[in-house]
């Protein structure tokens, strides 16, 4: 960036040519077959048609199986119908993140376009930049990287699960326990088609973030010019944070996913919440991280914009205050010009004020405030797992003493 520029409030010049839509959901086998099955058009409209039709993928076949097995409401230690785990993951947390493609979709298209708009890529560099939302395109539709995904949650992801899953008591899945379980037939269906279409669904998330990580990774390394005097305080980056708003669906559901999790162990197995408060500290933590990271790309660019316009708006302000003062306190102006009604003093207060802006910048692009409802939205998912500790009726003539 040239020094001239970063003192610049004006926007640059516009450019005429057309943006490609940035987007990291339409496109890849996945998008395709939605639209040849109606299960989408092509702006990821009809999202109760796709909810309801993975819902009865892989939540409803369990039902019915279990229904002519006996062990839907009773039959085994463990029924179908009293696993909250099994219900969390298929009619909650499955549903969210496949309705919050078009949530991704709306809103990211409109964050990347304020790059341009906004003046922050200037006209010499429209070419990259267009390039840049080119190829994350390409990347996000790519059909290989959706198999590697498809067989991963299948092999890897089975794997694993049948690894962890330890049931004290026979399911309505598992005929045995430990070493000597067997997958019944609706244990069939949920291991080979309910949770790989689950896993398969989070890795493709987990896919697209990468592919954002890779979008704001190269965007930072672009000459930006930086609107220091934004009231954003971020250098006009501040649209940025919407996209903590939008990936938030796809964390809650996770969150969604752990409190099913801890539900089955605290009603099927004895435990306790407090047993799992790290656990939750731990992945809501984690969780927070992964979106506000690509934040942190523009640090060191933000950083090196900011001290360069504080050395020289520090000049330009001490130039101004020394002949204020010469004018004014010196008595060295013009003899008919009165302070009453003058406007060197509003000049004055619109340097401190223009320079104030500076001095606050943040350095990335997101509030305190924003961080808090992120971290309360994550949270909420568990709080219906404290109604464990302390029964419904307690708490209620708790709050009521505490009001009344």
């Amino acid at each position: 960036m040239h020094q001239a520029e970063l003192l610049k409030t004006g926007m640059p010049d516009r450019i005429s040519a057309d943006t490609p839509d940035f987007t990291l959901v339409l496109g890849g086998p996945l998008y395709q077959l939605y639209l040849r099955t109606k299960l989408a058009r092509p702006g990821l409209e009809l999202v109760p048609r796709r909810i309801a039709t993975f819902s009865l993928i892989c939540w409803m076949p369990l039902l019915v199986l279990t229904l002519f097995s006996g062990s839907a409401l009773g039959g085994v230690p463990v029924p179908f119908l009293l696993d909250a785990e099994v219900h969390t993951r298929f009619l909650i947390a499955l549903p969210l993140m496949i309705a919050a493609e078009l949530i991704v979709y709306q809103r990211l298209h409109s964050i990347v376009q304020q790059f341009p708009d906004r003046g922050i890529i200037q006209s010499q560099d429209r070419t990259r930049f267009n390039d840049l939302v080119s190829s994350s395109k390409r990347l996000q539709s790519s059909a290989l990287a959706e198999g590697i995904l498809f067989i991963a949650a299948v092999t890897i992801g089975h794997w694993v699960w049948m690894e962890n899953v330890r049931p004290v008591a026979p399911t309505w899945f598992t005929s045995g326990t430990g070493s000597e379980q067997h997958l019944t037939v609706a244990g069939y269906w949920y291991a080979f088609v309910s949770l790989p279409i689950l896993r398969f669904i989070l890795l493709r998330w987990y896919f697209r973030l990468f592919v954002w990580y890779r979008f704001l990774w190269r965007m930072r390394a672009l000459p930006l010019h930086f609107n220091l005097f934004h009231p954003d305080r971020t250098g006009g980056l501040g649209f940025l944070a919407g996209s903590v708003n939008a990936f938030a669906p796809i964390l809650v559901a996770q969150t969604i996913l752990l409190a099913g999790v801890i539900a089955e162990r605290i009603f099927h197995s004895g435990a306790r919440l407090a047993a799992f408060k790290m656990d939750i500290v731990g992945a809501v933590g984690l969780l927070m991280l992964i979106v506000l990271i690509p934040l942190t790309f523009f640090l060191i660019p933000l950083d090196e914009a900011e001290r360069r316009a504080k050395r020289e708006y520090g000049v330009l302000a001490s130039r101004y205050v020394e002949d204020f003062h010469r004018k004014w306190i010196q008595g060295q102006g013009q003899g008919d010009e009165h302070l009453l009604g003058t406007s060197d003093i509003q000049s004055l207060a619109d340097l401190g004020s223009a320079y104030a802006t500076v001095s606050e910048m943040r350095l990335v692009p997101i509030s305190k405030n924003a961080i808090i409802r992120l971290a309360v939205a994550l949270i909420i998912p568990f709080l219906p797992l404290t109604l464990t500790m302390v029964r419904l009726d307690q708490l209620v003539d708790r709050l009521l003493k505490l009001v009344f």
